[in-house]
Parts: C-alpha cells; sequence; structure tokens
C-alpha cells in the first residue's frame, strides 16, 4: 500500500494569514497547529486546513512545499488553488 506525504494549507479563522507545511499525517499535523505546537502558527490559532496535495514520497513534498512559499508557487496557489474566501486573505 502506498504511503503519501501531503502538503497542505492552513488558513487562520481569526486572522488573515496562510500557513504551507508538509506531513504524513494531516489530521495529527492539523492538532499539532491548533494545540500549541508548532510556534510559527501558535498566534494565529484556531487553523484549518483550507487545501492539501497529496504526493508519494517525502522529498517530493518537501520540494512542493519549498516551491509553494516562493513568489510564484503563493501566487499560483492563489490563483489555480485557493477559494476565493482564502485568496481575500
Amino acid at each position: 500500500m502506498i504511503e503519501f506525504y501531503f502538503v497542505y494549507v492552513l488558513k487562520s479563522l481569526l486572522k488573515e494569514f496562510i500557513y504551507i507545511g508538509s506531513t504524513r499525517s494531516l489530521s495529527e499535523r492539523l492538532n499539532q497547529h491548533n494545540n500549541g505546537y508548532v510556534q510559527s502558527t501558535k498566534s494565529y490559532r484556531p487553523l484549518k486546513i483550507v487545501a492539501y496535495i497529496a504526493v508519494e514520497s517525502e522529498a517530493k513534498a518537501r520540494e512542493l512545499e519549498k516551491y509553494f512559499k516562493t513568489g510564484s508557487g503563493k501566487a499560483i496557489l492563489k490563483k489555480r488553488i485557493l477559494t476565493d474566501e482564502v485568496r481575500r486573505t
């Protein structure tokens, strides 16, 4: 059975904030973010997953995460992947 890795996009429910990360377990990682265990998202809680992409390797997930954090990657996310609600933030 193939184990997937995920590149995910979180949105703060209270502030205008988007976070991009990668993980093997979406639910566990979201819990870590919302329970304050991730320093870079701690002050933006609560957060929700607004998009994710599944890939077959950790290396590919890290590569995509790094790309989506660049200017052109963020532009692609906003234009092609994220909903209108998220685009406004």
